[in-house]
Parts: C-alpha cells; structure tokens; sequence
C-alpha cells in the first residue's frame, strides 16, 4: 500500500498528469454533455457499457471516473460476458418450449391467457398514452439495476459487492435455464399459430419512439428470442425491490414496488411475456438473493472492517 501511495503521488507530480488532474472537471462536463444531447437527438436502448462511459464523463467531473472504473468495469464485463453466453443457448439447445406456459398461464387466467385478456381490454390498434409509459419502464431494465448499484456503491459501500454478486448470479441462473429449455415468448407462440392472435406492442413502440442502435459492444453480441423462461425482467425488478427494502427501509420499498408490478403487468400486456414467466423470474431473484446472502452475512463484518481501514488509509 505504502508503495502504491508513493507512487501515485509520483504520478500526480508529473506535469501531463497534473494538466490531466486539473482539466478532467471540464472535460467530464463536455462528455456528459455530449451524450445527452447524442441520445436525444439518436434515441438507443441504455445498455450497461453505453451507461458506464456517461457515468464515467459524470465522474470525471467529481475527479471520481477512477474509482467508478473500478467497481464498475468488472460489474459491466460479467454483464457482457452474461450477454453473449445467452445469445448461444439457442444454437447449442435448438429444441424450443412453446405449450407448457401457454397451458400454465390459461390455469392462471381460468381457461383464457392473461395477455390476451389484457389485450381485449386495452389495445384498440393505435399506441395510447399508456402504452409509452409501460414501454418506459421496460427500458429501465438495466438503468435502474445500474443506478441502485452507484447508490449503494456511495451509500453503502460494504453491500456493494453482494448487489453485484446477487446480480451476475441471477443472470447466470437465468442463462443456465435458457440453455436447458428455451421458451417462446407470447409473440412468438401466437406468430408461429399455437394461440389466438397477440400483438407485440412493444415493438409498435419501439418504432413508434424512433429508438434505434448506434455502435457499442451490445450491438456486436446476437440475441436471444426463445428467453422468456425465466423473466429476466421480473427477475430483476423484483431483486431490486428486496435490496432496497433491505438497505435503505420499508417506506422506500413500499415506494419501488411501483416498479416490478408495472414490469409484471406490462410485459404481459405487451405480449413479451406469460404470467407464469414472470412468477418463476420472481422466485428466481427470492432464492438468489437468500443464497447469496448466505454466504455474504457471515463476512459482512470482515468487509466492513476491511472498508473502515481503507477509508482510514486514504
């Protein structure tokens, strides 16, 4: 540590990188800047690395990207690494589950699916004000896990590892589960004739919103279109409403349970996905976050002490 210290002060000393020091404000401003107005005038799906470079220009600001770097870089590149494993479990498992979700969620919906029910009585054929709202909170699908990630990263500090570890497990449970049985999603039950028409909506908002792709390391990895089993979704809104419950108490997690009952009812509205989906991505994030806790309460002490004496070295 000791050698570590001296030779950050040595770097600091040299004058490139105290010209670096003194103008990373300026340049986080113009970054931060840059992107927002690049995102409103080009519209795109917010993904974890296009999320790490604006919080990087915002960080800079605060001559804080360093220490956002890294947490955040290997946080980010599990994520990847999650993401491209799952665009293969269709190409190495091409047997695809289409009947037992559609006859669990006609139990669920006595004798009628969920989403169609839904679609009856909501859909008329043009996209109405709700319909942005829905597809709105859809798209928080990994801001708000990423945001609650940099609150307890700066809040609670000693829980930051548990979040991302309860994170990437979830995932990687979702994967294994992609990979022994893929599932069709409702579109795609309906498309391919095993139920009575369901629209996708939210691909009618999609292009309705005008979102579209520019470059970042997301658009290079295939996806995966027979992952409806578990909901990933409801997985992850559910997860985020235990953490905040737990961390940060019950009335702030009253308020968040807002969010995974709109991505409970909206994905099902919008033909993405069964009911059935959604329950088993819920039990998913209950038995992960109780696995992982687990294993992570009994160090929490040690982790604890381990931050005070960093924070007291710095």
């Amino acid at each position: 540590m000791k050698r570590a210290s001296e030779f950050a002060k040595k770097l600091k000393n040299r004058p490139l990188m105290r010209s670096a020091v003194r103008h990373m404000p300026a340049l986080g401003i113009v970054g931060t800047v840059l992107s927002i107005v690049f995102f409103i005038k080009h519209p795109s799906w917010p993904t974890p690395d296009k999320l790490l470079l604006f919080m990087m220009f915002v960080f800079m600001m605060f001559r804080k990207s360093v220490d956002l770097l890294k947490r955040f870089v290997p946080f980010v590149g599990l994520l990847l690494a999650y993401e491209s494993l799952r665009g293969l479990a269709p190409i190495l498992n091409t047997r695809v589950e289409y009947q037992w979700m559609i006859s669990a969620d006609e139990l669920l919906g006595f004798g009628k699916l969920p989403t169609i029910w839904l679609q009856e009585l909501l859909w008329n054929g043009t996209i109405r004000w709700f319909d942005f709202a829905l597809y709105g909170v859809y798209m928080l699908h990994f801001i708000l896990p990423f945001g609650l990630a940099l609150f307890i990263w700066r809040l609670r500090p000693y829980d930051y590892w548990r979040y991302v570890t309860t994170f990437i497990v979830l995932s990687f449970f979702g994967f294994l589960t992609f990979l022994i049985m893929p599932a069709a999603p409702p579109w795609m039950a309906s498309n391919d004739g095993y139920t009575q028409p369901i629209h996708r909506i939210s691909s009618d908002v999609w292009y309705a919103v005008g979102i579209e792709d520019f470059p970042s390391v997301y658009n290079k990895i295939a996806p995966n279109p027979v992952a409806a089993v578990p909901s990933l979704h409801a997985a992850y809104a559910t997860l985020l409403a235990l953490f905040v419950w737990k961390l940060f108490g019950k009335k702030l997690g009253m308020l968040t349970l807002i969010y995974p009952a709109c991505i409970y009812f909206g994905t099902v509205y919008q033909g993405e996905h069964y009911l059935i989906d959604e329950i088993i991505g819920s039990v998913y994030a209950f038995g992960v976050y109780y696995l992982v806790a687990r294993f992570y309460e009994p160090s929490k002490a040690i982790l604890i002490n381990r931050y005070k004496k960093v924070i007291a070295w710095t």
